[in-house]
C-alpha cells in the first residue's frame, strides 16, 4: 500500500471569493508526514487587476504578474502535484475553493480530502486570541518568512503541519 502524501499549499489570490477573484501566486509542497518531497512555487497572471488592498497586503502588483504563466498554463502541473494527495491549507476551504475553481475551468475535474492546520491547531493549541498562521506560529515559535506569500506561508504551514 502506498504511503500518505500531503500536497500543502498556499495561494495568494485577487480577492476572497473564487468565483469572482483568481489566483496570482500558488505554491505547493509535497510531505511525506516527515519530509518534504517536492516543491513547486509560481506567480500567476490572473488575467484580472490586482487590487491596491491586496497589493498592500502581499506586495504582489500587476507588473509582477504581467510575465507570469496563466493558471491554464501551470493547471496540468497542479493538477499532478495534487493528484492522490490529502490537500492540506491553513484555513483550508479558501485554498481549496480557488484551486478547485481554476482547475476546473481549465477544464479538469479534481476533488481531495482535505486536511486544516487551523482546525488541527485548535486541538493542539486551545485559548489562543486568533489562529491567524501569523500568531499560531508565533506562539509556537516557528519562523515566518515572506509572510502573505505563497512560498513563505507554505513552508510556515509545512512546519506547523509536523506538530
Amino acid at each position: 500500500m502506498k504511503n500518505t502524501e500531503y500536497a500543502i499549499v498556499d495561494i495568494e489570490t485577487t480577492g476572497g471569493n473564487a468565483s469572482g477573484s483568481r489566483i496570482t501566486e500558488i505554491a505547493i509542497i509535497i510531505h511525506d508526514g516527515k519530509n518534504v518531497l517536492d516543491r513547486y512555487e509560481t506567480l500567476v497572471n490572473p488575467e484580472q487587476e490586482i487590487p491596491p488592498s491586496i497589493f498592500g497586503l502581499t506586495g504582489i502588483n500587476n507588473e509582477m504578474v504581467a510575465n507570469a504563466p496563466i493558471f491554464d498554463d501551470i493547471s496540468e502541473k497542479v493538477l499532478e502535484m495534487l493528484t492522490d494527495r490529502i490537500f492540506v491549507a491553513h484555513n483550508v476551504n479558501f485554498d481549496y475553493s480557488f484551486v478547485h475553481h481554476q482547475l476546473e475551468q481549465a477544464g479538469f475535474k479534481w476533488s481531495a480530502k482535505k486536511l486544516c492546520t487551523v482546525r488541527v491547531a485548535r486541538k493542539i493549541k486551545p485559548g489562543l486570541g486568533s489562529y491567524s498562521l501569523g500568531n499560531l506560529c508565533n506562539s509556537l515559535n516557528i519562523s515566518l518568512e515572506n509572510r502573505h506569500r505563497a512560498g513563505g506561508d507554505a513552508d510556515a504551514t509545512a512546519l506547523l503541519f509536523l506538530f
